[in-house]
């Protein structure tokens, strides 16, 4: 198998914070078997959903979509009509492996509703901002036209699918978080489909717009790195917490379309993940800053009542703190970002370990602490987005037409 141009000769540096984790849970770099395959999985996509997306095409997108989207909400066999491609394509995702663990599932999801808003500004200024340094991802997302769409409606649809995927009972067949991820899936499938068409695409560099290497290293990044950073502000959790938000992160995967070999099976071994994609795809190019400084300034538009414009350069400088802190000076100026002292963050560690203790030591302090996280959440989007719509996939609506 042809490994593309993009996959380095040997295992790049990585930032700062994840070869931390990797090293305090005595994690090494990528044997050669290991970094072979992170370069081979890069022309590797979904082929259940590319196949069902092919056949989609050819059977009316429009029709497909429709019957699509209804077998995802109410389960394909309240879909009588449903041709046997889509049929087949659902008895997959609805049958569930028999290594899921319900109870581990609704766990993690309670685990991570507790991070609140200091959860989500991980996702939001570490994962997401610092993941503009990997440009293999930033050469499909430019071509899905990310700079027109911009950052702002980017993120707050990936915050409404995490918070969807978090949701109390959102997994389980047409849960919100089980329909939210099948549209990210399908969403996928037509971004591939549309970019690797496009004359300017170079397979033999780039290998497969969201490949499996790629969407491994989303997954950690959006579902695993966020609760390792949260400690970093004090978010302490709870026994069991960990390993329960990786079994979470294990099943979703499977959901999306993550191969099993990418899945992880506690959390060290989705920090092993993270930290062996990291090594693969940390390579930064014009397009880092391209899409990292629109994206930093983004709080300068949000929606507050009151004060708005102090409380948007608070939020600013909020939130290159946050960002500062955990990817560190080099990976700043990389970003084109200014470094700000990390004062959010230490600001931070003394309120979350008193909610931590208490939310630990109290009887129902977990679910209280979740409660309040998930009002932390919402206010957090509607901060965002104002008084419109997160709605999963409108960033890309146009790849569907186009499929």
């Amino acid at each position: 198998m042809n490994i593309p141009a993009r996959h380095p000769a040997t295992p790049l540096a990585v930032p700062a914070v994840v070869r931390m984790f990797a090293q305090l849970m005595g994690l090494r770099e990528p044997a050669p078997e290991q970094w072979r395959r992170l370069g081979e999985r890069l022309t590797v996509g979904d082929e259940p959903m590319d196949g069902l997306v092919e056949w989609m095409a050819s059977a009316g997108m429009q029709q497909m979509r429709i019957l699509f989207d209804r077998a995802a909400a109410e389960g394909i066999d309240n879909v009588p009509e449903a041709p046997e491609p889509l049929r087949e394509f659902f008895i997959g995702v609805e049958s569930a492996p028999d290594w899921v663990d319900w109870d581990k599932v609704r766990k993690g999801q309670r685990a991570l509703r507790r991070g609140g808003a200091d959860g989500m500004y991980i996702a939001r200024d570490v994962s997401l901002l610092g993941g503009y340094q990997f440009s293999g991802f930033n050469k499909t997302l430019l071509r899905t036209g990310a700079l027109e769409k911009g950052s702002n409606q980017r993120f707050a649809e990936t915050m409404q699918w995490a918070m969807d995927v978090i949701a109390d009972g959102g997994l389980v067949p047409c849960g919100i978080g089980y329909r939210s991820t099948l549209r990210v899936r399908l969403i996928h499938a037509f971004v591939r489909r549309h970019v690797a068409a496009m004359p300017d695409w170079r397979s033999d560099e780039w290998g497969l717009p969201v490949n499996q290497t790629d969407m491994a290293a989303t997954l950690v990044g959006a579902l695993i790195a966020p609760p390792a950073g949260a400690m970093g502000m004090g978010i302490v959790p709870a026994p069991g917490d960990l390993d329960a938000i990786a079994h979470l992160t294990r099943y979703v995967g499977w959901l999306i379309g993550v191969q099993d070999e990418w899945l992880p099976h506690n959390f060290r071994d989705g920090i092993r993940v993270l930290f062996h994609t990291a090594t693969a795809l940390s390579i930064p190019d014009d397009s880092t800053q391209q899409l990292s400084v629109p994206m930093a300034e983004d709080p300068l538009s949000w929606h507050y009542r009151g004060a708005r414009g102090l409380r948007r350069r608070l939020a600013w400088t909020e939130h290159l703190s946050v960002t500062s802190g955990f990817l560190g000076p080099r990976a700043m100026r990389t970003l084109g970002l200014s470094y700000v002292l990390p004062w959010y963050p230490l600001l931070r560690i003394p309120v979350n370990v008193g909610r931590s203790v208490a939310a630990i030591a109290l009887p129902g302090g977990r679910d209280r602490a979740a409660t309040r996280g998930q009002r932390e959440q919402k206010a957090l989007l509607r901060t965002i987005i104002g008084d419109g719509e997160a709605k999963i996939g409108d960033s890309a609506s146009h790849m569907s037409s186009v499929a």
